[in-house]
């Protein structure tokens, strides 16, 4: 009878136990996936570009704009709050394909042994606050080919300079794309094109009002600092095809895409 009594006691301690470590599980959960929600962020609408495709896609963490003939976004845009900068080591995915483009993107396996980098346009170190968010930089629509160099040289100094800006500023809208031609050589069994130059344009609006600045950068390696392809929005305009900031009022719009104002991002 004792042996029994024993028995019992012991399966229903490990019974709350269980039921204890449950609970905390999913309140963990809860706390975790509240915590995602508070960061989603879509990119504000009256500051998306045109589309020269017409295929406008909305993920959680980025919008973009696919060019089938490219195989890849001719843009991608994103808000980079400063509450997004953080420092998470997730677990690297592997590339796989949209499934929100129809036409299906481009394979990752196009840039196997092409002596080219599957280049991020929207960061994964921009995607950190939650593994969502980061593992949905690693859709195919969200790569471009570019040189190994460039990509972890000048591309990515800039990449961090607007990390920098985004906690300076309490945070930034960034469009970034590859400038797409007819004229462009491609690797892969999906002709993938290779863009020539990278386009990256960042816009601020705060009390003080807007500013902008924008780049755009061979791809090839360089030694160069990034302000030293600092160009006008209207020249990048002029390249791709692409209205930028649409929405703005046309006063302020062909101000803020005419000019270029280092002085603005803490540049003499």
């Amino acid at each position: 009878m004792r042996y029994i009594l024993l028995f019992t006691f012991v399966i229903s301690v490990i019974f709350f136990i269980e039921k204890s470590i449950d609970i905390t599980s999913k309140d963990s959960l809860s706390n975790s996936k509240e915590s995602v929600e508070v960061l989603n962020t879509k990119f504000d609408s009256d500051l998306l570009p045109t589309s020269t495709s017409g295929i406008m896609i909305q993920h959680d963490f980025y919008t973009l704009s696919y060019r089938e003939d490219h195989e890849q976004a001719e843009w991608v845009a994103y808000e980079l709050q400063r509450d997004h900068l953080r420092s998470n080591e997730f677990e690297r995915p592997y590339f796989r394909e949209d499934p929100k483009v129809q036409s299906g993107s481009a394979d990752w396996r196009n840039y196997k042994n092409s002596g080219f980098d599957r280049g991020h346009l929207c960061p994964a170190g921009d995607r950190r606050f939650s593994y969502d968010a980061y593992s949905e930089t690693f859709l195919t629509s969200n790569i471009s080919p570019q040189n190994r160099e460039f990509n972890s040289g000048i591309w990515n100094f800039l990449e961090q300079k607007v990390r920098m800006w985004a906690k300076k500023y309490d945070g930034v809208y960034v469009i970034t794309g590859g400038v797409l031609n007819k004229s462009l050589p491609s690797i892969g069994y999906e002709e993938v094109s290779v863009p020539d130059q990278f386009f990256k344009i960042i816009f601020n609006k705060s009390a003080n009002g807007v500013k902008v600045i924008a780049f755009l950068i061979p791809n090839r390696p360089t030694s160069n600092s990034f302000f030293n392809y600092v160009e006008k929005v209207d020249y990048i305009e002029e390249l791709t095809g692409i209205d930028f900031f649409p929405q703005l009022p046309d006063s302020l719009e062909m101000d803020l895409e005419s000019k270029i104002d280092l002085k603005g991002w803490g540049k003499n």
